[in-house]
């Protein structure tokens, strides 16, 4: 009669009974395990960047400031894959009374549909804002602290003939000239991103701003630079 030779234990094998195999189906339930905790580490621990960190960098970032008067910018949304989806140009109306600043902003697609949206944002204490828009549920907040500001808030994306509620993180960075600012958003749903927008603002006092085209502004994302930044200059 043959003997089976019993497997060796392994790394990672759940204990058993005295006198038992451990049990490969157990260990797979642990491995698997183990990985939704580390997947669960990357959907929410992927940036620990927070805004104090760049306090003390210049110029100074203030919205009531950057935003007053005419400002242009232009954009472009990927999604999770890097797959170019929509590319636009706002121009922007900011007015600014000493306690609440308005922005009208005035999007159009390259696909010729046209949106308007508009903004009111009160400071918040030292170094927080706070607002509301069209299609944003609740209040959005945010914190700027030298030349960065972050801003979060939750709203109903309209896809189609369907809304989905998404969440929208965005990095907005003062550039050296203080007439430029780059804002990088990261868009998710349920801690998963689902794309990203990248958007280049610049004061409309300016001619560059009003000379400045589509194709200008996608090969400053492209090479990571944008104009007016000490990179580009």
């Amino acid at each position: 009669m043959t003997r089976v030779k019993p497997r060796r234990p392994e790394p990672g094998d759940v204990p058993t009974e005295p006198g038992t195999r451990p049990g490969p189906r157990r260990r797979s339930l642990l491995v698997a395990g183990f990985g939704s905790v580390v997947l669960m580490g990357v959907l929410t621990g992927c940036s620990s960047m927070k805004p104090e960190d760049f306090a003390g960098t210049e110029p100074r970032f203030r919205l009531e400031e950057f935003f007053e008067g005419q400002t242009r910018a232009w954009g472009i949304f990927e999604d999770r894959f890097s797959n170019l989806r929509r590319q636009f140009t706002v121009d922007i109306d900011g007015e600014w009374d000493g306690q609440t600043l308005t922005l009208v902003e005035d999007f159009v697609y390259a696909d010729g549909e046209t949106e308007q949206r508009i903004w009111t944002i009160r400071p918040d204490g030292e170094n927080g804002y706070v607002g509301e828009a069209g299609n944003v549920v609740g209040t959005a907040s945010g914190a700027a602290y030298g030349n960065a500001l972050n801003w979060q808030y939750y709203f109903d994306l309209d896809i189609g003939d369907r809304t989905i509620n998404v969440h929208f993180d965005d990095w907005m960075f003062l550039q050296p000239d203080g007439e430029s600012m780059i804002n990088r958003a990261h868009v998710t749903k349920w801690g998963i991103e689902i794309g990203s927008a990248f958007i280049f603002f610049r004061k409309a006092d300016d001619e560059l701003a009003l000379e400045m085209d589509q194709e200008t502004v996608e090969q400053a994302i492209d090479q990571g630079l944008a104009p007016g930044s000490a990179a580009a200059q």
